[in-house]
């Protein structure tokens, strides 16, 4: 019983860090530590774009519908937040993140549904 517990927050602080630090295709986010690197270098993001970024990279692969990345990244000033401000966060995230914004081939748009992080690695 005693080992099972044990076990049990191991894994959940396994997890934890696993959320909360990500490598993959020449990017590094440390989202407890708030550094976000591409290709070794340093890039600053505003507070939005790191949590539109966290939400995005957890869902990586998935679809992720517009009105659920409003409430997760402006979380109870939703009412406050119009449909463009997600727009306006994205396009800010893709100039900071894509080689091309023209061809994004990070943070991909689904058309009348969302967002989506292309990358699963």
């Amino acid at each position: 019983m005693v080992l099972r517990a044990r076990v049990s927050v191991q894994l959940r602080n396994k997890d934890a860090v696993v959320k909360n630090s990500m490598e993959f295709d020449g990017f590094e986010f440390y989202f407890d530590k708030m550094e976000f690197f591409k290709n070794g270098e340093l890039i600053e993001l505003s507070k939005t774009e790191q949590k539109l970024l966290k939400v995005l990279c957890e869902n990586r692969g998935k679809v992720v519908k517009r009105e659920y990345l409003i409430d997760e990244v402006w979380q109870g000033d939703t009412e406050f937040v119009d449909a463009h401000a997600l727009t306006v966060a994205v396009k800010r995230l893709r100039d900071k993140l894509e080689d091309d914004t023209q061809k994004p081939e990070y943070v991909k748009t689904v058309y009348g549904i969302g967002y989506t992080w292309a990358v699963n690695g």
